[in-house]
């Protein structure tokens, strides 16, 4: 690739949408020390990526996040988050049928009436909250293979509260897609990404934003099945407004014209 998309971060949150998930294993609500939940990525509509996610508490009250994914736009930065909620309202990821529009993907405000906040950014460094859901400046690339791998070691002080008592409840969420098979972000595949657009920022494909791969834990008793994901309960949803601003937050952007998105 001959061009990257440099330089785009947010200071506040950028929840990211995504679609439909299929559980690998059935878990138990509460997770102990060293006892891995560990559950498959699945493509979501209009990709080919898939993976495998690993959740791994530690002894003193910490997760080991551990990602391996395939097929995704190679050499491009791609976000990705551990969503769902520690209350008891139960979350999840898109259905296909998410896709209002019909252009084959799920949008970011498609998916927002389903998969809820962002719990934790899976950044390669620094800060792991939900103001960090689109720093790509600090989120794995894909090589030029599109294979992606991510290790990294939360630490107690670095979970919400409640993560590892309901692991159950959460699910791992990567984002970049390749809408019209050009190994790159670009305006040609799905246009501007209109949640971009929505915080002040233009130029932005919204292939960069769009989801990749997901992938929900099934409750105990749970089936890993074909086709689309159970639905769930909406009660408890934030308002979209309340998700972007994140208690107020302000988003700040910078980033180079000539390098807004990824080139072949």
């Amino acid at each position: 690739m001959n061009r990257t998309w440099k330089s785009l971060s947010l200071s506040a949150v950028a929840a990211l949408a995504v679609t439909a998930p299929m559980a690998l294993a059935v878990s138990p609500a509460h997770a102990d020390e060293g006892s891995a939940v560990t559950f498959r990525l699945d493509s979501m509509k209009g990709t080919n990526a898939t993976g495998d996610a690993t959740l791994t508490p530690t002894a003193d009250g910490g997760l080991v996040v551990e990602i391996r994914a395939k097929d995704m736009v190679p050499n491009s930065p791609h976000a990705q988050h551990i969503h769902g909620d520690t209350s008891g309202a139960m979350k999840h990821c898109p259905a296909p049928s998410a896709d209002k529009d019909g252009n084959g993907f799920i949008s970011i405000e498609e998916g927002f009436p389903d998969y809820g906040d962002i719990h934790i950014s899976l950044t390669t460094t620094g800060d792991t909250t939900k103001a960090s859901g689109l720093a790509v400046d600090r989120m794995p690339m894909a090589d030029a293979q599109g294979n992606l791998s991510y290790k990294r070691t939360l630490t107690a002080a670095e979970l919400p509260k409640g993560t590892l008592e309901n692991l159950a409840n959460l699910h791992v969420v990567q984002h970049g897609v390749d809408a019209n098979d050009n190994g790159k972000y670009d305006m040609e595949g799905l246009g501007e990404s209109t949640f971009a657009k929505s915080l002040g920022v233009d130029g932005i494909p919204a292939e960069a934003t769009d989801s990749a791969t997901c992938g929900m834990i099934m409750p105990a008793g749970g089936v890993a099945t074909g086709g689309e994901a159970p639905t769930a309960p909406n009660s408890g949803l934030l308002a979209a407004g309340g998700v972007l601003l994140a208690g107020g937050a302000a988003v700040a952007i910078s980033r180079r014209r000539s390098a807004a998105v990824t080139g072949a």
